[in-house]
């Protein structure tokens, strides 16, 4: 079976993931990008064109399957997909989710939501009457980045941005004050399957940095947000949804129509006790997504995330431990040597662990020690 899997950074989602599954289904794979020398032996392509993908999936020879993870390239695999006749996501769907104001709106108009947007083009004016606070962000923007909690003087807030993003569109929305959760998805030709969820903790405001990420499958939320995706056509595949359990019922914060990330993709596994990548890569290839099983385990994904800029001095290497009852492993994003300027978002992540065992209080208690032992230290 030939699979082209469209890329743009190597991230380790594909390195460690879905390469290795596509290798377990008997795949041959080739990597398309427009960033070829990221990526040993990918073919050059301009990959955020569907013409030019097409045209080059064409030229190399006849798919089994088209497949992307990244959040910027959803559109244009879905559309090359379809071309060749292929299972895949609807391209429609795919272009709302990814814009945020396109989702707002396609919510309202279902009647699902009643969500506070406005979208700021390069060079619209800033409202001077809006519901204080805000939230200000990125129309297609990723990793928390530029979104920010305005709760006074949006249009200095909005020139900042504007200063980091010329031409970039932004959204305006309401703040939606409540427990932030995620859901996760894995879509087949027949129906769309849940695979469970998350609760998120974030980081302090007027930021919105995730830093920590803990298994929570249900929470009585989950017909509202499965209705949202009917409503945006979210359906096939694997999709990441956050949304606010807010005091007037749960508030879709966002629809990321891939896997989710951060390593939450392979403690999903981990909690499930089931291959995910190779059931995500299955239902591009058209299998369909087996019974999701029950689990009594409990999950984290605790990011250690730089709260200084400087030089990492000291660091913990990659490590995948047994704690008796604990399986935990540890991925550096960072090296010793590294410099550290803050950001305010998920980039300044230095490292993840992530946990599986059979209670919370045992994972807490077996990532407090792993990290009391192995700090990081920058200076």
């Amino acid at each position: 079976m030939r699979l082209y899997l469209t890329a743009l950074k190597p991230t380790d989602s594909v390195t460690d993931g879905f390469l290795p599954a596509a290798r377990a289904l008997g795949c041959e794979v080739t990597i398309l990008t427009d960033r070829p020398e990221r990526h040993p032996s990918a073919v050059p392509c301009d990959v955020r064109d569907p013409r030019a993908l097409i045209d080059t999936i064409e030229h190399l020879g006849r798919p089994d399957a088209i497949f992307s993870n990244s959040d910027h390239l959803q559109t244009e695999t879905a559309l090359a997909a379809d071309y060749f006749g292929l299972p895949g996501k609807d391209w429609r769907a795919c272009a709302a989710a990814k814009n945020k104001f396109l989702m707002r709106r396609r919510l309202r108009e279902a009647g699902v939501e009643q969500v506070f947007s406005v979208r700021l083009g390069p060079g619209d004016p800033v409202p001077s009457q809006v519901p204080y606070p805000v939230v200000l962000k990125p129309r297609e923007g990723v990793a928390s980045e530029d979104v920010m909690l305005v709760e006074s003087g949006l249009e200095r807030a909005v020139a900042e941005v504007r200063r980091r993003r010329p031409g970039e569109s932004l959204v305006v929305e309401e703040y939606l004050e409540g427990p932030l959760r995620t859901l996760e998805t894995l879509g087949d030709e027949g129906g769309l399957w849940v695979l469970g969820g998350f609760e998120t903790t974030l980081g302090a405001l007027p930021y919105f940095v995730e830093e920590r990420l803990d298994w929570a499958p249900s929470d009585g939320s989950q017909q509202h947000v499965l209705g949202a995706l009917r409503a945006l056509g979210v359906g096939f595949g694997a999709c990441h949804t956050e949304y606010v359990v807010t005091a007037g019922g749960p508030r879709i914060v966002e629809v990321n129509y891939r896997v989710i990330g951060d390593h939450c993709d392979f403690l999903l596994g981990d909690v499930l006790g089931v291959p995910v990548f190779e059931w995500i890569l299955g239902v591009h290839l058209g299998a369909r997504v087996p019974a999701v099983p029950e689990t009594s385990r409990f999950g984290a994904a605790v990011s250690v995330v730089a709260d200084r800029a400087g030089v990492v001095k000291s660091a913990p290497g990659h490590e995948s431990v047994v704690l008796e009852d604990v399986r935990l492993w540890h991925r550096p994003l960072r090296a010793v040597g590294d410099v550290v300027t803050l950001t305010r978002t998920n980039r300044d992540y230095l490292g993840v662990v992530r946990a599986v065992g059979p209670s919370r209080e045992r994972v807490d208690a077996v990532v407090e020690e792993f990290r009391a032992a192995r700090p990081w230290v920058v200076e």
